[in-house]
């Protein structure tokens, strides 16, 4: 296969839509947090899927595309419904209730050094290069300094917690590359997405009838299903036809940086909405990710290591 991504330059279009995806992901974190505090994990992810998937589901009727009916497009939507939501939602969300946002922030930002090392191992047109390297580490740097490094202070504490955080970014880099299987079998963004979320709502139902009982709950308050509502129009309709977008012409690796705006956009929201103080050291992470990014493109840098 010839190299058709890793050394293709993201489109200045493709970067808009990768900060775009990192404000309605970040938003999750804000929506899962509130939920949070009235239901269980389970029940809270199955409502994010199970809406999303009724939304998405309706406007590929509406839409006109056809949603496939082979045995093996199905099967690699239940794959990926497990790596990319099941899973990672799960862990994640579970999660929120024992570690700080802080150092969650910090360990989900490992996605991109998961991704390319799968990519590297996995595909051929995805290899690992001196500035995709480089760039990630620089990046990363720039997610500790952003959220704090007191945020490391809470490592090894709630060990299970932070292991569940790490174990969510493996699955989304294995679900970076799997994806990338969607574009050859020529399916549009909107029908990939209806049938991951699809997929995962199936999966996750008897999971949360069974396991939470959500029926025995008391009746949350009105801002628990804003925020349920949120979740599943924002960051999961809008969000996944966007990530299928990107996916299917910047790549797994390029599509996975994501997870180092998504502190920034939580940041300058913050600042923007509710009038949070910037410190000094946000304008020097901010600082580290956009350096390490411009590795990455290579605009700046030129080629470093052209292939490891």
């Amino acid at each position: 296969m010839t190299e058709l991504l890793v050394n293709r330059r993201m489109e200045r279009h493709e970067w808009l839509q990768l900060a775009l995806l990192s404000v309605l992901w970040g938003g999750s974190f804000l929506f899962a947090g509130i939920q949070i505090r009235w239901l269980p994990p389970f029940t809270i992810v199955l409502l994010r899927v199970g809406l999303a998937a009724i939304i998405l589901n309706v406007l590929v009727r509406a839409l006109g595309p056809k949603m496939p009916t082979e045995f093996s497009a199905w099967r690699a939507f239940f794959t990926m419904g497990l790596l990319n939501n099941a899973i990672p939602f799960c862990l994640i969300v579970w999660s929120q209730g024992h570690i700080a946002s802080g150092l969650a922030a910090i360990l989900n930002a490992t996605t991109p050094i998961f991704t390319v090392l799968v990519a590297h191992v996995a595909t051929s047109d995805e290899r690992m290069t001196g500035n995709r390297l480089i760039g990630v580490a620089i990046g990363f740097t720039g997610v500790v300094v952003l959220v704090g490094t007191d945020a490391l202070n809470g490592l090894g504490t709630d060990l299970l917690a932070q292991l569940a955080i790490l174990l969510a970014a493996i699955c989304y880099a294995f679900a970076g590359v799997y994806g990338r299987r969607f574009r050859r079998l020529g399916l549009d963004p909107i029908v990939t997405a209806t049938g991951q979320v699809t997929a995962s709502a199936m999966v996750l139902l008897p999971i949360a009838l069974v396991i939470d009982a959500p029926w025995t709950l008391p009746v949350p308050p009105g801002e628990v299903w804003g925020a349920a509502i949120g979740s599943a129009i924002l960051s999961t309709v809008l969000g996944y036809v966007l990530y299928f977008r990107i996916l299917a012409s910047a790549g797994a690796t390029n599509l996975l940086l994501v997870t180092f705006l998504i502190p920034v956009s939580a940041i300058i929201m913050g600042a923007a909405v509710l009038s949070e103080h910037l410190a000094a050291r946000h304008f020097v992470g901010l600082g580290f990710i956009g350096a390490g990014l411009a590795a990455i493109d290579g605009r700046c840098f030129g080629r470093i290591g052209k292939r490891i």
